[in-house]
């Protein structure tokens, strides 16, 4: 398992009914059943062939009826109220888009692969709670965030825009994502012949990373 797959399977908690949602190779629903942490779980996926990897992975469980492929949109095609649902691998956007739906599920686990603040923005305007929001690390750089449908939290826009957990207590993978941000936009800014609206806000992000890094070093 990668650190990444690791990382995830972390975060997931018991549960009647599971979601894995795109599921790809099904190895969290597999990690879920080994754990005896579900009772049943959903497998589901846009791709026929992609959700087939995952059956030939649960066939015990697709077999006995514990496991149930879905060849769908998102959570469009299961049948049932689910306590947990993993969303992981998709675009932020993507994934307000599955949501934007249905009602939020009791729990959820969510690993988007870009456009993290607006999911955020999107969970908190429908009153979620987020219990885990941080930057890890495997080769490159995934956000995860987890929480439930109710409790209303309340974020800052820095919040929004890097993740609570980042900079409430900061890791060391988040400050080596923003010295490689920093670098990519010193880099552009070093560029001849690159002028405009676009640069100013270059160096202002340039800043405020400047700021976020000062203050995350002081907390380590």
């Amino acid at each position: 398992m990668t650190k990444r797959i690791r990382t995830i399977c972390a975060a997931l908690s018991a549960a009647r009914v599971f979601a894995d949602v795109g599921c790809d190779h099904g190895y969290m629903t597999r990690y879920m059943f080994d754990r005896n942490l579900c009772e049943r779980a959903y497998i589901s996926d846009v791709s026929a062939g992609s959700l087939r990897k995952a059956e030939a992975l649960l066939k015990g469980e697709v077999e006995e009826g514990r496991c149930i492929p879905v060849v769908a949109d998102g959570l469009d095609g299961i049948g049932e109220a689910c306590d947990l649902v993993l969303i992981a691998g998709l675009g932020g956007e993507e994934i307000v888009r599955i949501l934007a739906r249905h009602a939020l599920p009791p729990r959820f686990v969510l690993q988007p692969m870009r456009n993290s603040g607006k999911l955020r923005a999107h969970l908190l305007e429908r009153g979620a709670q987020l219990d885990l929001d941080y930057t890890f690390e495997d080769g490159k750089f995934y956000d995860l965030i987890a929480g439930t449908a109710e409790g209303g939290d309340c974020y800052s826009d820095f919040e929004i825009k890097y993740g609570r957990d980042n900079l409430r207590s900061p890791t060391a993978d988040f400050l080596h994502y923003l010295a490689k941000e920093k670098a990519k936009l010193r880099a552009r800014l070093a560029r001849k012949g690159f002028d405009g609206p676009s640069r100013d806000e270059m160096r202002a992000k340039l800043y405020e990373m400047e700021v976020i890094t000062d203050a995350a070093e002081g907390d380590l």
